[in-house]
């Protein structure tokens, strides 16, 4: 029990923590005084230059660990040997957070949340959390499982705020869901056949919106456990809007 107990502690503290690879992202990183940067990897096959030189003395003006590594192992680090440019960062992110540590947290206060299920394309989750954090809304699910992951395709589509977002990590839609309709959350989900306006809705004080894919929506064993649809009013024969375009309007909305 022991340690299956330090194992839950240990992977919900690292939820707070994201690789970044990349001279110039690892950089930026670096120079960033609201992020905490851990180690700095690098490959020991790696040529000697300024840019190096820059890196190590930024990681150790920041106290940051450094570590050379042979370049297989860097690669394994990094999850993508042919752009880390022998280069990547353990950082902390403070915004993040364990989904499950979160929801201990909460008060009886108003608490609204987005859920992404199956959002896989990092430009479109980029853009939401850039949209999320900026409208301030209180934190947005990003499950481990389905989802893009966290790196410096997302970053970059969020122009630097994914280090600053306030994300709420977990394995899965389902496993979030679980939690939320245990705490009482009303889960919604956004459908153009139904007749409920979401500009006209009384949104309960806990609640969470699912916004599935790109392509798909939401996957429909998450889409038949919320309790409520509404619809994004529609006009000139458009359909939908892109899932960043919807969680920004939701957040913004929300947060009012």
């Amino acid at each position: 029990m022991r340690d299956s107990t330090d194992y839950q502690t240990k992977k919900q503290a690292l939820r707070r923590w994201l690789t970044v690879y990349g001279r110039n992202p690892v950089e930026a990183c670096l120079q960033d005084a609201q992020l905490r940067p851990k180690v700095l990897h690098l490959a020991d096959s790696n040529q000697k230059s300024d840019k190096l030189d820059r890196l190590i003395a930024l990681a150790e003006k920041r106290g940051c660990d450094v570590r050379f590594h042979d370049r297989d192992a860097l690669a394994r680090i990094s999850k993508n040997k042919k752009q880390d440019q022998g280069v990547a960062l353990d950082l902390e992110c403070q915004a993040f957070n364990d989904l499950s540590v979160f929801l201990q947290s909460i008060s009886e206060e108003t608490c609204r949340l987005i859920l992404l299920d199956r959002v896989t394309n990092p430009q479109n989750l980029g853009m939401i959390l850039r949209s999320i954090t900026a409208a301030g809304i209180t934190g947005v699910i990003v499950p481990e499982r389905g989802c893009a992951p966290l790196g410096p395709l997302v970053a970059k589509a969020s122009a630097g705020t994914l280090f600053h977002a306030p994300v709420l990590r977990c394995n899965s839609s389902s496993e979030a869901l679980d939690a939320l309709l245990g705490l009482g959350f009303t889960c919604y989900t956004l459908s153009s056949h139904t007749e409920s306006d979401f500009f006209e809705e009384h949104i309960p004080a806990k609640a969470v919106f699912v916004l599935g894919n790109e392509s798909e929506g939401v996957a429909p064993d998450i889409a038949s456990r919320c309790q409520a649809k509404v619809r994004i009013p529609m006009h000139n024969g458009v359909e939908s809007l892109n899932v960043a375009i919807t969680a920004a309007l939701i957040a913004y909305y929300l947060d009012r």
